[in-house]
């Protein structure tokens, strides 16, 4: 069976990104990813996809020569390679919140971590590939046949004020009204029955109005609001209380287990995380003093698909829910997200997914969303084709704009307004 690796390959890349607001600021005109491939001795090639700020790349470009001779059956092999071989730059980790995912203090573990997840993703498709297996069989076997997943809504200008920027034809939505036809949208193109809200830009007042207006619009539609850990303790018991019954779950109203756990004691709202359980070392107190009921997983921060079923597990002997969340991804980490979902029995929610926002990809047959949800493919490993074309267009704009090649959503708030700095947190 061909399963030996002759070579790696590591793609940074930049994709187009709206502006697209949160509790940090705005996102850039264009975001890093970072595009992994593994090619076997008999020239099958398996894809992955990460997080590209400079960090994660700098891992990548460290690890790609280790897995180099090594079996695409030993993506367990993964974790002690990259701790072996792969640096961190201390100096890297300055900075007090990792503000490509929200997962609180940056550590050297968590960075590789993310770097490892895209290279067991592509371990995966190329052994797919190899024994004609999809992804899902290699994990042993999906438990249905498709994947539903929730419009994420978003807070957002008209345009970004950086010059140059790309466009969108999407418009502005500032208030409740610019959310609900926002999320039209998404249900008419996509046909999504649930729909989350990104707060912690406005007034919490301003944010639960928002979500009254979607509950209005679509009676009977799940709904969640994540704030992002922007709110106080306070004000977060205020507002679940205040969604009680209109809310699905609220997520990471505040920061850290401690102060989550102080809301889910004082209201019957049900809090979902994917700041506060990040790894492996924070189950424990989150889920012994009930901080959390639902744990968002996302393959790329906890080191791929098998670490996620077992995050599953874990959740599923303590009785907490199980979801998963989204990154600003391409195609290749949504069929990732697609095929693992497929595997986990106790998915009791739709799961989130930033991809209708991004209209770069790299694979030659972009997924559609129909009702709401992508299908499951039994087509060998993932399921998708790499487009070079566009993979060597995404990196030459790499190549060219230097300094967009770290997520600083600080920088484009500054803009518009030079004293804009972090509110903190809490901001509200």
């Amino acid at each position: 069976m061909d399963t030996k690796i002759a070579d790696v390959r590591v793609t940074p890349i930049l994709i187009a990104d709206p502006a697209l607001l949160n509790v940090q600021g705005v996102h850039q005109p264009y975001t890093p990813r970072l595009i992994v491939e593994v090619v076997t001795e008999g020239g099958l090639v398996g894809v992955g996809e990460t997080l590209g700020d400079s960090t994660y790349v700098n891992i990548a470009r460290q690890l790609s020569p280790i897995v180099r001779g090594r079996s695409t059956t030993e993506s367990n092999l993964l974790p002690a390679l990259a701790a072996a071989g792969a640096d961190v730059d201390v100096d890297a980790l300055s900075s007090a919140t990792d503000t490509a995912g929200f997962r609180g203090a940056q550590t050297e573990d968590k960075l590789r971590l993310s770097v490892i997840s895209a290279f067991e993703v592509a371990m995966f498709d190329a052994l797919g590939k190899a024994t004609g297996l999809p992804v899902h069989a290699l994990l042993g076997g999906k438990v249905r046949d498709s994947v539903e997943y929730s419009g994420y809504l978003f807070y957002k200008w008209a345009e970004h004020p950086q010059a140059g920027a790309p466009g969108d034809d999407w418009g502005a939505a500032l208030d409740p009204a610019g959310i609900v036809e926002q999320a039209r949208r998404f249900r008419r193109d996509c046909g999504f029955t649930s729909f989350k809200l990104k707060g912690g830009v406005f007034p919490p007042d301003e944010e639960a109005a928002a979500v009254r207006a979607l509950a209005e619009e679509f009676p009977g539609s799940p709904l969640r609001l994540d704030p992002n850990g922007g709110w106080t303790v306070h004000t977060s018991v205020a507002v679940a209380r205040e969604l009680d019954g209109v809310l699905e779950y609220l997520e990471d109203p505040t920061n850290g287990t401690p102060g989550m756990a102080e809301v889910a004691a004082a209201t019957g709202m049900p809090l979902a995380t994917n700041m506060c359980v990040t790894r492996v070392d924070e189950i424990q107190e989150a889920f012994t003093r009930g901080a959390v009921q639902v744990v968002l997983s996302d393959h790329h921060f906890w080191g791929g698909l098998q670490r996620t079923r077992e995050l599953a597990a874990i959740c599923g002997a303590f009785g907490v829910g199980v979801s998963m969340h989204s990154n600003t991804h391409l195609g290749i980490s949504l069929a990732a997200m697609t095929q693992v979902a497929a595997t986990i029995p106790h998915i009791g929610y739709a799961c989130d997914s930033h991809r209708p926002w991004q209209t770069d990809d790299v694979i030659t047959a972009p997924h559609r969303f129909t009702d709401g949800r992508i299908e499951v493919t039994d087509v060998p490993g993932l399921g998708v084709e790499l487009d070079r074309d566009q993979l060597a267009r995404l990196h030459e704009r790499w190549e060219r704009m230097p300094d967009m090649r770290d997520r600083d959503d600080e920088k484009g708030m500054r803009l518009v307004d030079p004293d804009w700095r972090p509110h903190g947190s809490p901001r509200w």
